[in-house]
């Protein structure tokens, strides 16, 4: 039982080690079943047998980097207000090759629309009270918009501020926002 456990994760680690590195390479466009089998050094069976398509393989990347972004935000959420933040942008500044091949492929819309969705959860989690007059849902998105858009452009080379000197703007323009919407937020976001 011991050894089909040990193939099963070799397996998967070679699946998962050539689907990177081709995302990385040639942008996920461009990689086949095929490619991610022959760099694997598996057959296309075993690959079917862990994944139904590349699509399939793409959400199980995106999702483990949703739950690596979970961890952090519970790691975070007794810090100061800028300190998480810079928290939160660090894990993309260590990401930033991976991320970026996900924002740069056209096929990966889901990626972004999955991270959108999350940081709108987080934001909602922490909005404590807001003017009435204001939208939650709106304010919310607007401030996870703005996160991603910061954030898409550090990870695809758009903009070349320090990850530090980023993040401390975003808490800045987040405390900003929050006092002219009345908005009370957790200690961080």
């Amino acid at each position: 039982m011991t050894k089909i456990d040990r193939r099963i994760k070799k397996s998967q680690k070679s699946i998962w080690d050539a689907f990177i590195s081709l995302l990385l390479d040639e942008g996920f466009d461009q990689i086949t079943v095929k490619a991610i089998t022959e760099k694997a050094d598996i057959c296309r069976k075993t690959f079917y047998l862990h994944y139904e398509d590349k699509y399939a393989l793409l959400n199980t990347l995106v999702q483990r980097q949703l739950e690596e972004l979970e961890l952090i935000c519970e790691q975070k959420k007794d810090m100061g207000f800028i300190e998480g933040t810079i928290i939160w942008f660090k894990y993309f500044e260590e990401h930033k090759d991976l991320l970026g091949a996900l924002f740069l492929s056209d096929s990966t819309f889901v990626f972004r629309k999955q991270l959108l969705n999350f940081m709108m959860n987080e934001t909602d989690k922490k909005m404590l009270n807001i003017n009435p007059a204001m939208d939650k849902e709106i304010v919310g998105r607007f401030l996870s918009s703005g996160m991603l858009g910061i954030i898409e452009s550090y990870v695809i080379n758009q903009s070349e501020v320090s990850i530090d000197h980023m993040a401390r703007q975003v808490g800045e323009l987040t405390k900003m926002i929050c006092s002219v919407t009345n908005l009370e937020l957790g200690v961080d976001l």
